[in-house]
């Protein structure tokens, strides 16, 4: 069972408690390994008999000697002990003296024990010798026999805190009924509607419990026959000599249990644990646990009084918090009381009281240190046997013949409050594993539960720990079980016990008149009487079938007890009008709406189940109103006044709202009110009269206070309170608010129907009018100039017309009508629908909920409305069913006024779109039960015809001061009613029978003066009043309606003609000519509106299409644009254009002007190297997203980490990513200078982002930035096709690479004298006789190098510096060589990062980029060329000369990674961008021409290709081998003869067992990645066009474009023919390296290509399948049973320990929490998890950055479950998991963090670097 405390708790009430079990499932014994312990109930099995055996077993149990056991006994082993305890006449005596002997010795040491040695001695000593003496042979072999014997068919786990449990909506009594996780998942509940919560700790699984199931109470486990045998379980038979034996032991177990948990002495044990030997002065401070002082204020405490570390006190805190009290000092008895005093002093404050200690010998901390060791024990020796548990009961049971003491377990109940956490644990598992397993003394305990059940309550009000460590809070498990709850009644009258006790809690809040008043209440002791609410509604909770006479008095007695408690409440903290000056202070309000929260299921359930029995209902009616009338005489003023109107009269007593007090709190009334309505589903309400005439029944009095609420409900709406301050306006709230109404606002609207049903209509009406203080505004008009008084005036009548619609027009109430509770609620849906479209739980949570907390929403919603699936965010919604729309009532009276509003406006809209008129009359309501059938005269009065007169003809005479256009609405709305009304009764009875004549009343004149008109006349004239143009329709209808009845009643009059008199017919054309005319009005101005929307929204068409033109960039790519912004002195009539991007073919750049605006300044300029920087803010960050090695460990600090080469596994890269929006670069300085003067200036407020990091939130769209790349014009190239032709004749790639070696052999040469070598490691070039020179480079085409602005330049090192900085995590040093390597880093990272997520959305690889990606990405590439001008020439040929090392082995270059070693990407981006700087001269500033850049980067390229051909061909398997065989092609060939000279070079290593088409198949799949990240590159790099083919989504159209656009031929084996005589060499190098050779051998592992994409771990489709592997999770680091939280990291799938100090880490001297330090490894500081037990995911972005997202986890309504609030079944929603992937892949986690942070202010106080 869970308790509704605890249900709550799933909501957020309360707090959470931790504290844990001192030995958490204890081994029987540590000598040999222990028994499979079965939890929960019962040994069974086939008859087996287990016993002692007739002689006592001598053989041995392998066990050493006692250590420690102090010559206890003479025996030294466990059995000989056993044999030496049976010999002695008094085991007690024996048992205690052994004890005594050696429980000081095994636990001597309290401040620094020894758990397991302890444990050990223990089991051996004492534990394993008692098991010895119960069975009488190896407790092992008995124990197991025991285990195997059968199943119990209780479970009976108790639950930890953190613990998930399942309830069946469909199959539980009521919800506190719970399965544990296994017994759910082999249970039918599976397949039901049920819900997943989260224990706080304390609860009981229900399995096998057929009192708490209506089907499949047994699951699979603990079915009969599920432990293997055929029959039914039975019970396994202890002999009796067993029995007998345990009848002997148990006695002294638990009394010595008992005495030692209950012993108060400090100083002295008992006299019978008392040894011979000297006495030790040896004492402990103990520190006990509370509730009131903070984890701080204990370590503070503990610091000053101990002089201890903070680490040291930090321990003791969490040991005194988990197991309630620690020894915190060892010494002397003085030592100790001095460290006592201390302690005390050091925390004691003016708000607390001091902390609770107490000095104790170390004898008695080490017998009740055992005691508690000894209680587990037995509890798991209970599990075993039925037997051994009735034992344990009835010696608990047990009372002490002429003693006054209570039994043991009553003993142990009232010292509960007294006990610490720990010891409270271990004795409620024992009464779980006991009592509550054996039905017969689950009662008895319930029974002694009862009797001191006050003192028990009253104990924990005074206490301080939570509920669910005291022994009250296990009245949930008695209370619900049906048959016990109604034994406890009738036996023990328990519910007058719960409210006696209730009564003798609450009179501390009485006033001097007997009302509660709860001012300067303590919220704290409130919390807790709630305790005692709960356990009324646990008693009332399953309704009785069969009454007895004994069960209708008890109950009875229990209702007159409860009654009193609702005369303390009748009419308290009642509030009088304030005027003149405002309230100072604002009253407490929110104690006493609390309690008619908590009462409000209570009161219905009595309702409920006095409605059972009839004879009962009345006797109760009648009680409820006697008490009723006595509390209403006694406040009842006797001061009378006389009232006229209409001719009527009523004498009523002097009562003014406005100026006496007033109080909302009527729950006696309400109660009537409720009984009325069940006595009226009855016969019994015919007879009302028989038992209380109508004299008695007083009815005026009764309705004079529900009417005064509503009275006030109007004054505050008419602004008359306003100086009672917000504590009204709160009252009033939750006065109509859902939470509450059902007892309060409800209630009294069903009161005044009483009243109406049962007083004469005109007096009800007269009483409405002088209540609601309007007499005088109906009477004669009282012109005033006061406005407000005006405007108060009207709202009233506007309120008092409103009640009057409900009193006579709500009838959707069982009892009131003859509808049912579905009918209600399909009502209420309907008109939340009404409002807007809503999701299930915003439904549910405005439907109030029933004792079962259920809303009847499923049962019914499919009838009303139509589920509407949600989109990848957002929630389903329901749309209500267009056939229910004429349900809709305009003044439904649960709605608030906002809600009317938008209801009215929501329909008027539909009904003008479907060309429909405006009016919205009221449905026609069902008909009145008959005990209400009376109420309906209300409207057929004289007083009414008076009101609905006199306001409708204020309209006409045009007083705007004195009517209101709601006011008519009401007034035509209640004329609608009566309508129908008289419709109604007419269609079903003849005329001269229906005695309502609402038409003949309404047409009748107002007065006899000569321009009275009637109610038709006035209508007729309101139609032509502009004013009421809106109620126009309404208007229509209500006279429409008039017809309909003047024709219904003449048919009836003259049934054998339908005679009309002229003028009335042509009267009546005339009204259908003129709706005619009206109607066709209409429909011309909806047509002439939907005409002029058309052409508004051509016109908007047009603009559209005009900005779209206009600004191309933003919407297209830049081949989309190529022909129409190159620049025009560039743009010869004809172009020779081909789309390639290397080689002498080259196609021309495509230069766009750009001019750009700052969003800062909002001026504009034109990008060009001469002007000052602009810039685009960027974010650069640490990824793995590419990782393909999840879970490395990566370095922290970046200090010794060479970034030049990237390892083929991409474990970490840096990725620079941009919003896209663009500032001058001086703008950009001033805002963040702003921004750190700022913080400066508000250095206490917590800021979203870290300005010592250099991070800011962008300006514009608020997106978390840490740097700005500078924005460059791309530079144009320009090939002559002619002179390119010569170059390539003359330049192969031979020569290419002689000159290259021999200007790298001149720089080595020119700068060895300068100690300056570009390669300082590089061993002598094997140089062959060549014509090549130094200068040779040249004679291919120089141009002057590109000169930049100043501002561009510090922009560059800005941004270089930043890339650096953040990518090594180390301090920004502009210096530093490492510098250059990872902007290269980041540009091939990035553009890696890009291709794969295009490749996994399934998107072009180019024309597909979002315009921030496609800025971003330009800006990055352009920065990256124009970095190496601001950096020394002979560094980037060093970082050059080490790169072409990895391609030209001949370079010699020490500590050159192997081909297998290294990402080539990275490597040809490297070099790419460095070769320019081998044109560099000392005496001019050169770079390379177009056309010699177009050979370098077409021989690079070509060189890099064919070693990633090699680097695929070296790591491919034949994993993914497919059956079928293809067709030989030259590719394939190819292959194999490539393949053969790979084996060739690898001496045999390298073994071709593949086929060539395989082979080329896996280098074609291999190579793509590598091709596009290349074709994304030098289009961003040089700017030519891609092919078209590139721009859709085709794998075999894309090789072949991608083939063209890089100058590579479709069949790749043709560059290594091309260059064989070239490449052979270095083939042959490459494939020898010593690593490739250790790979091909199987010593090492490499990567395969293509990389697998990652993805997001697989999660399983339910997700309560996630929660049974969260339950299964045990923390690697504890070896407690402590609450654990359970988090998923969803890049490597790791289950982790948050939120716990166990797992905490120490980082870089800091400690972190388990996710953080996690994230650092797996996600280089940012990663995803998912908090298993709270459905939520976490979004970790650094040590102290996160931020809370939602699980991609929904229910069956399309909505997430945070904290399993709702605990509906949940399944994974792939596009939702999808987008989550997304956002890791787009590198947008940090942003989403910090977008989160600027709107969720409350994340700041979370401690994310603990998470």
């Amino acid at each position: 069972m869970l308790s509704v405390a605890q249900v709550q708790i799933r909501l957020g009430f309360q707090r959470w408690a931790s504290g844990q079990v001192f030995w958490a499932n204890p081994p029987l014994r540590r000598s040999s390994p222990p028994p499979q312990l079965v939890s929960g109930g019962a040994a069974a099995g086939l008859g087996l008999e287990i016993g002692r055996s007739p002689k006592m077993a001598d053989a041995g149990d392998g066990a050493g000697g006692m250590a420690g056991a102090g010559g206890a006994a003479p025996a030294a082993k466990p059995s000989e002990l056993a044999r030496w305890w049976d010999e002695k006449l008094d085991f007690h005596t024996a048992f205690l003296q052994h004890l005594a002997k050696v429980v000081p010795d095994i636990y001597f040491d309290e401040m620094d024990p020894l758990p397991e040695k302890e444990e050990e001695i223990a089991q051996m000593t004492i534990l394993y010798p008692l098991e010895w003496y119960l069975f009488g042979e190896d407790p092992d072999i008995c124990l197991e026999k025991l285990r195997q014997s059968g199943t119990p068919q209780l479970c009976g786990k108790v639950f930890k805190g953190g613990e998930t449990t399942y309830s069946c909506r469909d199959c539980a009594i009521d919800p506190t009924c719970v399965l544990c996780m296994d017994c759910f998942q082999n249970s039918i509940h599976k397949n039901h509607r049920y819900k997943m919560h989260t224990s706080t700790g304390g609860g009981f699984c229900d399995c096998g419990d057929t009192e708490a199931w209506k089907t499949g109470p047994l699951c699979t486990n603990h079915e009969p026959g599920a432990a293997g045998s055929t029959e039914e379980n039975v019970e396994c038979q202890l002999n009796e000599e067993l029995i007998a034996q345990a009848r002997k032991m148990f006695p002294s177990v638990i009394k010595y249990i008992v005495d030692m948990t209950v012993w108060e002495e400090e100083k002295e044990l008992p006299p019978e644990l008392i040894t011979s030997r000297e006495k030790l002065d040896k004492y402990y401070c103990v520190l006990f646990n509370d509730e009131h002082h903070s984890y701080d204020h204990v370590i503070y405490s503990l610091q000053r009084t101990l002089g201890c570390e903070l680490g040291e006190a930090q321990i003791y805190t969490a040991a005194i918090d988990k197991e309630g009290r620690k020894a915190v000092k060892a010494g002397s008895y003085a030592v100790c009381q001095e460290a006592k005093e201390e302690i005390k002093k050091h925390s004691n404050n003016v708000s607390q009281g001091p902390l609770n200690v107490k000095v104790l010998h170390a004898d008695i901390m080490a017998h009740q240190k055992f005691a508690l060791r000894l209680g587990s024990w037995l509890n798991k020796l209970m599990s075993y046997s039925s037997d051994f548990r009735q034992i344990f009961c009835q010696i608990c049971l047990k009372e002490e013949i002429d003693s006054e003491k209570p039994c043991l377990i009553s003993t142990l109940m009232l010292w509960d409050a007294k006990l610490y956490k720990g010891a409270r644990k271990i004795l409620h598992e024992l009464i779980f594993s006991s009592f509550f397993m054996e039905m017969e003394y689950k009662k008895r305990f319930a029974m002694e539960f009862v009797k001191h059940y006050k003192k028990l309550q009253s104990e924990y009000i005074s206490d301080d720990h939570e509920r669910q460590i005291s022994v009250t809070a296990l009245s949930v498990q008695m209370f619900t079980v049906p048959t016990l709850a109604r034994h406890l009644i009738e036996e023990q009258n328990v519910i007058s016990v719960i409210t006696e006790t209730l009564l003798e809690e609450l009179p501390k809040y009485l006033d001097k008149n007997g009302k509660f008043n709860f001012q300067d209440y303590s919220q704290e002791k409130m919390g807790r009487v709630y305790a005692v609410i709960y356990d009324l509604k646990y008693i009332l909770i399953s309704k009785p079938t069969v009454w007895t006479d004994k069960l209708r008095e008890q109950f009875l007695e229990g209702f007159r007890s409860f009654l009193k408690i609702l005369i303390c409440m009748q009419g308290m903290e009642e509030i009088k009008r304030q005027v003149g000056q405002h309230i100072e202070v604002d009253p407490d309000w929110e104690a006493a709406i609390v309690i008619q929260m908590q009462l409000k299921i209570i009161l219905l359930m009595f309702q409920e189940w006095c409605a059972c029995d009839e004879a009962l209902l009345v006797t109760a009616y009648k009680e409820c109103h006697a008490t009723v009338l006595r509390c209403s005489a006694s406040n009842y003023s006797w001061d009378k006044t006389v009232i006229h109107l209409c001719g009527h009269t009523l004498e009523s007593k002097r009562f003014r709202v406005s100026a006496d007090p007033v109080s909302i709190h009527l729950p006696l009334s309400r109660m009537l009110a409720g009984l009325h309505i069940q006595l009226s589903k009855t016969d019994v309400i015919s007879r009302l009269q028989e038992f209380i005439t109508s004299e008695e029944f007083q009815v005026q009095m009764l309705v004079e206070y529900p009417l005064r609420c509503l009275v006030l409900v109007a004054q505050v709406a008419a602004e008359m309170w306003r100086r009672n301050g917000l504590s009204l306006i709160s009252q009033m709230f939750y006065y109509q608010d859902v939470k509450c109404r059902e007892e309060m606002y409800d209630k009294d609207i069903i009161f005044l129907q009483i009243g109406a049903s049962l007083m004469d209509p005109n007096s009800f009406l007269l009483l409405v009018l002088q209540r609601y203080e309007l007499l005088d505004a109906f009477k004669r008009i009282v012109p005033t100039k006061d406005q407000d008084l005006n405007k108060q005036c009207n709202t009233l009548i506007e309120e008092m017309l409103q009640v009057l619609i409900y009193v006579v027009g709500e009838r959707y109430v069982p009892g009131v009508s003859n509808v049912t509770k579905d009918d209600v609620t399909m009502r209420e849906i309907i008109h939340l629908l009404c409002i807007e479209p809503m999701a299930h739980s915003a439904i549910a949570k405005s439907l109030p909920k029933d004792e079962n907390n259920e809303t009847g929403l499923e049962k019914v919603i499919h009838k009303v409305a139509i589920f509407k699936k949600p989109g990848v965010s957002g929630h389903g919604v329901y749309e209500l069913k267009e056939e229910c729309r004429r349900e809709y009532n305009i003044f439904f009276y649960h709605y608030t006024k906002t809600q009317r509003s938008k209801a009215e406006h929501m329909e008027k809209k539909r009904r003008v779109q479907e060309n429909r008129d405006e009016a919205l009359p009221p449905p026609p309501p069902p008909e009145f039960s008959a005990a209400f059938r009376n109420v309906v005269n209300v409207l057929n009065s004289d007083v009414m015809m008076h009101i609905l007169r006199t306001v409708l003809q204020r309209a006409l005479e045009l007083e705007s001061h004195l009517w209101t256009e709601a006011m008519i609405q009401m007034v035509l709305h209640l004329l609608a009613l009566g309508l129908l009304e008289e419709k109604q009764q007419l269609e079903k009875v003849p005329e001269e029978e229906v005695a309502f004549d609402f038409y003949h009343k309404a047409s009748r004149m107002g007065s006899s003066a000569l321009n009275a008109m009637n109610i038709l006349m006035i209508l007729e004239k309101l139609k032509g009043i502009q004013p009421l143009e809106s109620q126009k329709d309404m208007i229509n209808w209500v006279l429409q309606m008039f017809d309909t009845i003047k024709r219904l009643r003449e048919k009836s009059s003259f049934p054998t003609a339908a005679i009309a008199s002229g003028p009335e017919s042509a009267k009546a054309n005339e009204m259908q000519r003129t709706q005619d005319k009206e109607k066709a009005e209409r429909k011309r101005k909806a047509e002439a509106a939907r005409l002029h929307r058309q052409k508004i929204m051509a016109q908007m068409s047009a603009l559209q299409k005009n900005f779209i033109e206009t600004h191309k960039l933003l919407y297209e790519n830049t081949q989309e644009t190529q022909g129409r912004d190159v620049m025009e002195e560039e743009s010869p009539p004809i172009i020779d254009y081909t789309r390639i991007a290397l080689g002498p073919k080259q196609g021309p750049s495509v230069a766009e002007k750009e001019v750009l605006t700052c969003i800062l300044c909002q001026e504009e300029q034109e990008v060009r190297l001469e002007c000052a920087a602009m810039v685009l803010s960027a974010c650069v960050q640490r990824s793995t997203a590419l990782t393909q090695h999840r879970g490395k460990m990566l370095e922290l600090s970046g200090d010794k980490i060479d970034p030049l080469f990237m390892d083929p596994d991409l474990s970490c890269g840096t990725h620079t990513g941009s919003c896209g929006h663009v500032m001058h670069a001086a703008c950009w300085q001033k805002y963040f200078e702003a921004i750190q003067l700022n913080s400066r200036q508000r250095h206490h407020v917590e800021q979203v982002f870290d300005l010592e990091n250099g991070e800011y939130l962008c300006p514009l769209c608020k997106s978390l930035c840490n740097t700005v790349i500078p924005i460059l014009p791309l530079q144009t190239h320009k090939i002559n096709s002619e002179d390119a032709e010569v170059v390539v004749q003359l330049l192969s790639l031979k020569k290419w690479i002689e000159i290259v070696m021999a200007r790298i052999s001149g720089y080595n040469e020119k700068n060895t004298e300068e100690g300056k070598q570009i390669a300082p490691s590089l061993r002598d070039i094997e140089m062959e006789e060549t014509s090549s020179d130094f200068h040779s480079i040249l004679s291919f085409g120089v141009d002057p190098l590109v000169k930049y602005s100043n501002s561009i330049k510090e922009m560059v090192v800005l941004f270089a510096t930043a890339i650096y900085r953040i990518g090594l995590k180390v301090a920004p040093n502009e210096t530093d060589p490492r510098i250059p390597m990872m902007t290269w880093s980041t540009c091939a990272f990035t553009i890696q990062c890009l291709e794969n997520l295009l490749e996994d959305e399934g998107k072009p690889l180019f024309g597909s980029l979002q315009n921030r990606q496609h800025s971003g990405l330009k800006a990055l590439l352009q920065f990256a060329v124009a970095q190496r001008i601001t950096l020394p020439q002979s560094l980037i040929q060093q970082h050059l000369v080490r790169l072409l090392g990895v391609l030209l082995p001949s370079l010699k270059v020490e500590d050159t990674p192997s081909l297998l070693d290294v990402d080539l990407f990275h490597v040809l981006v490297g070099a790419v961008l460095s070769f320019p700087s081998l044109y560099w001269e000392d005496t001019v500033d050169l770079q390379p021409s177009s056309i010699s850049s177009a050979c370098n980067n077409l021989y690079l390229f070509h060189l890099v290709t064919m070693a990633h051909i090699t680097q695929i061909i070296l790591t491919t398997t034949t994993e993914c081998l497919s059956a079928q065989v293809q067709h030989d092609s030259e590719e394939a060939r190819a292959a194999d003869s490539f393949c053969k000279e790979i084996c060739r070079y690898t001496s045999g290593c390298y073994s071709q067992t593949v086929a060539g088409w395989y082979l080329w198949d896996c280098i074609k799949r291999g190579i793509m990645p590598y091709l596009r990240c290349a074709a994304l590159f030098f289009h961003y790099l040089l700017g030519v066009p891609p092919p078209e083919e590139l721009s859709s989504v085709s794998e075999e159209g894309q090789f072949k474009a991608l083939c063209g656009y890089l100058s590579l031929p479709t069949n790749l084996f043709l560059l290594f023919q091309e260059y064989w005589d070239t490449i052979e060499p270095l083939l042959q190098r490459w494939c020898a390296a010593p690593a490739v050779l250790s790979f091909l051998k199987g010593k090492s592992i490499g990567i395969r290509y293509p990389r697998k994409r990652n993805k997001l771990v697989e999660l399983p489709e339910d997700y309560s399948c996630l929660l049974n592997k969260g339950s299964q999770f045990r923390c690697p680091r504890s070896s407690d049973d402590e609450t654990k939280h359970p988090v998923l990291c969803l890049f490597c799938g790791a289950m982790l320990c948050s939120e716990n100090t166990c797992c905490q880490e120490l980082v870089n001297g800091e400690e972190l929490g388990a996710c953080t330090s996690h994230a650092v490894h797996c996600g280089a500081g940012v990663c995803i998890f998912l908090k298993i037990r709270d459905c939520k995911v976490i979004l970790i972005g650094g040590k102290t950055r996160g931020s809370f997202y939602p699980a991609p986890y929904l229910d069956e309504y399309g909505e997430t479950d945070p904290n399993l609030a709702r605990g509906n079944p949940l399944h994974l929603c792939h596009e939702r998991y999808r987008k989550l992937h997304l956002l890791w892949q787009q590198h947008c986690i940090i942003e989403e963090i910090a977008r989160s942070q600027e709107t969720n202010q409350i994340f700041f106080g979370f401690n994310w670097h603990l998470l």
